[in-house]
């Protein structure tokens, strides 16, 4: 069973977190199908291709409208603020990976 992953904030941590997900080899676990960040998808998109402490991403990385294209996976891109509005269950996600270091408890 595939197991369906967001990651809240796209930074430093949100960009290792999928970096490492696509060089760890384990893509047939876990699938990364959206990403929230306030950035842009196309900024989001030039983040990951260059990256001055890891270097150039491996894969292939594009935009169509709201959606990255890694490696041939689509990962719809919001831009939310408040985390409760964002939609995880239509998106039928299963573990959001919060890296943007803002919520640091459960409510």
């Amino acid at each position: 069973m595939t197991i369906k992953v967001a990651i809240n904030g796209y930074g430093r941590i949100g960009r290792n977190v999928l970096r490492a997900h696509y060089e760890g080899g384990k893509k047939h676990d876990l699938a990364i199908v959206a990403i929230n960040d306030l950035g842009s998808p196309e900024t989001n998109a030039h983040l990951t291709r260059y990256d001055t402490a890891h270097g150039k991403f491996p894969g292939k990385v594009q935009v169509e409208g709201d959606a990255m294209i890694v490696d041939g996976d689509r990962i719809k891109v919001l831009a939310q603020r408040d985390p409760a509005t964002l939609p995880w269950s239509a998106l039928g996600v299963d573990v959001v990976m919060e890296c943007t270091g803002l919520f640091t408890s459960k409510e």
